[in-house]
């Protein structure tokens, strides 16, 4: 749910916040002093790991898994002898990973309590604890019937709910959200935006020119990209434009493209409930319960896994390196048997 009003408080205020919180618990007994230290000092960590002047609401499941994966990689200083460089042995254990972890969520879930956060994207986050190997990124990438599977189902509602709710005017205005629904699933799969870019878009970002559809991309660090729509999705969007969109009289959410049933521009923390309706219009055999981020990560996998150029896909995404893009590259099943079967060195030279 999302909080009535949003406290855009920094990564640094927040923590001090929590921190106090934590220490406080100390007087009661609730915790032990030894106990709320190892979490002030988690804390710490995660704010020199995630930028101390971020706002903590604009921090996403990727962002997450970054400060996460830095952690894994931190040396343990408390580990290493005085003056000695610290080496591959000093890494973290996997314990001290998986407590960080726990750290940092436990930090999230109060501030999705208090209305620090609209939606907790510790959610999103697809690192988790292992028992041995410390924190590891789990596959979330749908698999390409998984995909075809949510994509179909969301062509069959854009393209049939337009009539139908055209027909029916008797029905209230949150059951006529389907031309909406489907576009953002269309869009989620298939452009691999991150939610804040979704929910911040509005109608006049996207364009023609030469016939081709664009959307320009308002991203992190007030950076844009303009990427074209597929002719398919195109197609859904406008009839949406036309047809699906409930226009509110004036004011600034008139500008905004995916708008609630009572007409103000959609939340981050609704599009997981528009992916859940969508999905259950999925066969079961092909049905998997994904979060906004593995649909980014399925955007990045199917591209590179079709040989798409490696700098395309990291335009597409918004990455400002190549070395950000490894992050989102998830393995497929039998992707190795499929490469071994059409190796480059043994196929037959035409004419030879």
């Amino acid at each position: 749910m999302r909080p009535a009003e949003l406290k855009r408080l920094t990564v640094a205020e927040a923590s001090d916040r929590y921190v106090e919180l934590v220490r406080a618990k100390t007087v009661t007994g609730a915790l032990s002093p030894a106990t709320a230290e190892v979490y002030a000092r988690d804390v710490a960590t995660f704010v020199r790991l995630a930028g101390a002047g971020r706002v903590l609401d604009d921090l996403d499941g990727a962002d997450l898994d970054a400060v996460l994966l830095a952690f894994a990689r931190k040396p343990d200083e408390r580990r290493r002898a005085d003056g000695e460089k610290p080496g591959r042995g000093a890494r973290q254990s996997a314990s001290s990973q998986a407590r960080f972890r726990r750290s940092v969520s436990a930090l999230f879930k109060h501030a999705t309590l208090a209305g620090w956060v609209q939606v907790n994207p510790m959610t999103a986050a697809t690192v988790t604890a292992r028992e041995r190997g410390g924190l590891r990124a789990e596959r979330r990438a749908l698999t390409r019937e998984q995909a075809q599977g949510l994509i179909g189902a969301a062509r069959r509602l854009g393209g049939g709910v337009a009539q139908v709710e055209a027909e029916d005017g008797s029905r209230r205005r949150d059951q006529q959200t389907g031309l909406r629904d489907a576009l953002i699933v269309l869009l989620l799969s298939t452009m691999g935006p991150r939610v804040s870019e979704l929910v911040r878009a509005n109608v006049e970002d996207f364009y023609t020119n030469d016939g081709v559809r664009y959307w320009r991309i308002f991203g992190k660090g007030g950076k844009t990209r303009d990427v074209p729509v597929p002719r398919d999705v195109a197609r859904v969007l406008e009839v949406y434009l036309a047809e699906g969109r409930a226009v509110p009289a004036g004011g600034e959410q008139e500008k905004a493209l995916l708008l609630s049933w009572r007409g103000r521009r959609l939340a981050r923390g609704d599009v997981q409930a528009v992916i859940d309706r969508v999905q259950r219009r999925v066969d079961p055999e092909q049905r998997r319960a994904v979060t906004p981020h593995g649909l980014r990560h399925t955007t990045a996998t199917h591209l590179l896994a079709d040989a798409v150029d490696m700098d395309a896909v990291r335009r597409v995404l918004g990455h400002s390196d190549l070395a950000t893009l490894g992050r989102y590259r998830d393995e497929l099943p039998g992707e190795l048997e499929v490469a071994m079967r059409s190796h480059p060195l043994l196929r037959e030279r035409p004419g030879g």
